[in-house]
């Protein structure tokens, strides 16, 4: 006898900046995912007329009836001018918004098992709610999670970053033994639950060149990140290191450790996206510590290439498996 077929997970997806790239991404993932997910997407139907009717996926405006399978909600109605690859103006960012508000209600009112956004100018958000500095932190305090870690994910590395969109000036108040030692917690959770390691390998970046060498080049590795690793050895959550940043990112590729938790946005994502340019390893921005499932490309907008036909739609697609694979994890150990 047949085993019934199971339909496949819905993700709900914010289609990002009308003038960035994020149409085309998921426009080319709606192409190459059919049959693996049911996209349930929020934005503007005018920028995705073709894909959408390629797609087979009906319109709705916001509040109709959900029907079986994939759906298009039509969140907003921009004006021919806001609609201009490359060229954003006031009224995007108010519907980057927008579109995101509607992703999330879904997910969170149960219509979708995850949420995948697609990117979005920080900027031209910032202009309709000050203070925004991204998805990560925008989710976390919309959720209320108690503390939420960006997690860079490709096949070859994984990097979760102790602070997100900070500037430099700002790293000495916010690197703590307590915050460090939660991040490595966070990231061994999420490994564990959601990316099915029993395991975990972490390590931790050093902060200063060759680990500080035994405090000729700074002190932060003994005042700050050995007592951070005991910490969250207590929790435990263990983690090797600090090992200098220099060498802990290829050893972690080549195998050696799951994931890497690094200190600062850059000294992480540099090694991430380099092995994503010179090697194809469509990396997937990974929110850990949310209630609930939120993938993203590892890119932004790209305005410098948007409506060339030139963007890859590798991270988005990679975002929305991803997504979809954690949801099904998730789904499975709750009907344990």
């Amino acid at each position: 006898m047949a085993r019934p077929r199971t339909r496949p997970p819905r993700v709900a997806v914010s289609l990002g900046d009308p003038s960035g790239i994020g149409p085309e991404v998921v426009g080319g993932a709606l192409r190459a995912l059919r049959g693996e997910v049911e996209p349930l997407l929020f934005g503007d139907a005018r920028v995705l007329g073709r894909e959408l009717a390629d797609a087979g996926l009906p319109l709705l405006a916001p509040g109709e009836p959900l029907p079986p399978g994939g759906a298009f909600v039509g969140v907003t109605r921009l004006p021919d001018a806001a609609l201009r690859p490359g060229r954003p103006g006031p009224a995007g960012g108010a519907a980057q918004l927008a579109y995101l508000e509607a992703a999330l209600a879904a997910v969170t009112r149960g219509d979708a098992a995850a949420l995948v956004t697609a990117p979005v100018s920080k900027a031209q958000v910032a202009r309709v709610q000050p203070g925004f500095v991204g998805h990560t932190e925008w989710l976390e305090a919309r959720t209320g999670a108690r503390r939420s870690v960006m997690m860079l994910a490709g096949s070859r590395l994984r990097v979760a970053l102790v602070t997100n969109h900070v500037a430099m000036r700002r790293l000495p108040r916010l690197l703590t033994p307590a915050r460090i030692a939660e991040t490595i917690a966070v990231t061994h959770r999420a490994l564990r639950d959601d990316f099915g390691l029993a395991r975990p390998r972490l390590a931790l970046a050093a902060l200063n060149p060759h680990a500080g060498e035994e405090g000729a080049f700074g002190d932060e590795e003994d005042r700050l990140l050995r007592p951070a690793l005991a910490l969250a050895a207590a929790r435990g959550a263990r983690a090797a290191g600090p090992f200098p940043a220099d060498s802990v990112f290829f050893r972690a590729a080549r195998g050696e450790f799951d994931a890497v938790v690094a200190l600062y946005h850059d000294q992480g994502l540099i090694p991430v996206k380099l092995l994503d340019a010179l090697l194809g390893d469509a990396a997937v921005n990974v929110t850990l510590g949310l209630p609930l499932v939120r993938t993203s490309p590892d890119h932004g907008v790209a305005y410098d290439i948007a409506g060339k036909g030139r963007a890859s739609p590798d991270s988005m697609i990679a975002a929305m498996r991803l997504a979809a694979r954690i949801a099904g994890v998730r789904a499975r150990r709750a009907t344990r």
